[in-house]
C-alpha cells in the first residue's frame, strides 16, 4: 500500500478517535455514562510508525494490508467500575491526554501528506519551483 494511503487511513482513524474522545469529555458529568475508545489502535499506530521510519523508497515498509482499515476498528465501551469523575468512569485528565496525543498524531500525518503533495507538485512543475 502506498505511503499516502497509509497516511489517509491513519488520519481517518484519528478523526474517528477524536469523535470518541470528545464524546467522553462531553459526558464527564453524565450519570452512568461509560467511556468509549477504539479497538485496534495498536495495529494502525504500528503501521504509521513503520511508515514514519521509512525514509527512502527502497526501505522496507509496513506489510499489513490497510485497505479495509475502517472495518479494523470499532468503538468499544469501557466496562470498568472506576469512578474518577464521581458519576461515571470518565477520567477527564486521561481524556485530555488522549486528545493531545491524538492531535499530535493528526498534525504529523497531515504535515506528511502536505509534504507528499508539495513534492508531487514540484515534480509536475519540473522541479524548479514554478
Amino acid at each position: 500500500m502506498s505511503e499516502i494511503k497509509k497516511l489517509e487511513s491513519y488520519v481517518n482513524f484519528l478523526a474517528a478517535r477524536n469523535r470518541v474522545i470528545s464524546e467522553n469529555i462531553a459526558n464527564v458529568g453524565t450519570k452512568n455514562y461509560q467511556r468509549k475508545d477504539l479497538s485496534f489502535k495498536e495495529v494502525l499506530t504500528g503501521e504509521v510508525n513503520d511508515l514514519v521510519r521509512t525514509t527512502n523508497q527502497k526501505h522496507i515498509g509496513a506489510t499489513s494490508n490497510l485497505n479495509d482499515v475502517d472495518s479494523k476498528y470499532e468503538v468499544i465501551v469501557d466496562k470498568s467500575t472506576d469512578d474518577p469523575s464521581g458519576v461515571n468512569n470518565v477520567d477527564i485528565e486521561r481524556e485530555m491526554t488522549s486528545l493531545a496525543e491524538n492531535t499530535i498524531g493528526f498534525k504529523m500525518a497531515t504535515k506528511k501528506i502536505n509534504n507528499y503533495f508539495r513534492t508531487l507538485q514540484e515534480v509536475i512543475k519540473g522541479g524548479n519551483g514554478g
